[in-house]
């Protein structure tokens, strides 16, 4: 009975793993609602993926499926260390290099095979000094090095790193609600939102059945030097069939990062206001968007009319943080 109750238990942890919302896109494709992982690479994969996987070989990639496969303690511990599809492209796909682009769901076989082959068995991607050599006996290492500690390392050091992404901070991307969004079932929807800046893709928890849903929840994107507007995309949940688009805008970041770098430090100054993102045709923007210094932080609120779709609005806070935060 022992026996059951622990399987019951890793079940649930995993299943709760799962459900985090980077872990709900394949992390090589991006496809949805992924039901395979690699348990000692620490990501959630598609089955097309995931038969690539395979190929590598268990000393690369230990594939194992969510629902039928038994899981150990061990490698469910190792998923959660690794904190998720996120966490470890940050470290995977630092810097894509030339030849290659970020695999899209619609894939062909080949470009996965290429693709994946040169992420996790060349690690082409990878920062240098991260790349293990040590051939088949290197899995354990491997997932050593994706833990939390070494990502901090990763973002606090990119910025001298030559020929490597330069990133100069983190924004922390609140979703707040979205609002009279589109139909796109029979009379409702089941809404996400995915945020995309450069190779990073961070996406919210679905709401089932809801037009008017309140996420609350925070997603966090690396910024690099180069910079540009993180794209915005609202999904409708389909279990059996691709997602449909419920909208789409653009979030200018340069007034947040422009002004939070001209105050330096914020906690030196009261609660003001330091830069204004502003309203017109060529953007998104419901109101003009107001750069404030609250309670030591650099916190910008956005509301925007998501484009090319009949309705829908989505309420964003955005807050500035500096890489030695």
């Amino acid at each position: 009975m022992s026996g059951v109750k622990r399987a019951s238990s890793a079940k649930v942890r995993l299943r709760s793993l799962l459900t985090q919302a980077d872990n709900r896109t394949c992390a090589d494709c991006g496809a949805p609602d992924p039901k395979w992982a690699s348990a000692n690479i620490g990501v959630f994969l598609c089955l097309k993926c995931c038969g690539v996987h395979r190929s590598l070989g268990t000393h690369i990639s230990k594939v194992l499926s969510v629902a039928l496969d038994e899981w150990s303690d061990e490698d469910i511990d190792a998923m959660i260390e690794v904190g998720g599809n996120s966490a470890a492209n940050s470290i995977y796909e630092a810097c894509i290099s030339d030849g290659y682009t970020k695999l899209g769901p619609n894939a062909s076989n080949d470009e996965r095979r290429r693709f994946i082959r040169a992420k996790y068995e060349l690690q082409e991607f990878m920062k240098p000094s991260l790349r293990i050599t040590s051939g088949r006996s290197s899995s354990s290492s491997v997932q050593s090095n994706i833990s939390g500690k070494i990502i901090d390392t990763i973002l606090n050091s990119s910025q001298k790193s030559e020929g490597m992404v330069e990133f100069i901070g983190l924004l922390k991307v609140k979703v707040v609600k979205g609002t009279n969004l589109a139909i796109r079932d029979m009379m409702t929807s089941d809404p996400y939102v995915i945020l995309t800046l450069g190779q990073q893709t961070v996406q919210t928890t679905v709401k089932p059945s809801d037009l008017n849903p309140v996420w609350n929840e925070e997603l966090m994107l690396s910024v690099p030097n180069n910079y540009r507007p993180v794209k915005l995309q609202v999904y409708d949940h389909d279990t059996f069939s691709a997602d449909d688009i419920m909208g789409e805008a653009e979030i200018d970041i340069q007034p947040l990062i422009t002004s939070a770098m001209s105050y330096g430090d914020p906690q030196m100054f009261g609660n003001m206001q330091i830069g204004k993102w502003l309203k017109s045709r060529d953007n998104a923007l419901i109101e003009d968007s107001i750069v404030n210094i609250v309670d030591g932080r650099v916190i910008q609120e956005v509301s925007l009319q998501l484009q090319n779709v009949e309705s829908g609005e989505i309420y964003l806070e955005v807050e500035w943080l500096p890489l030695d935060q």
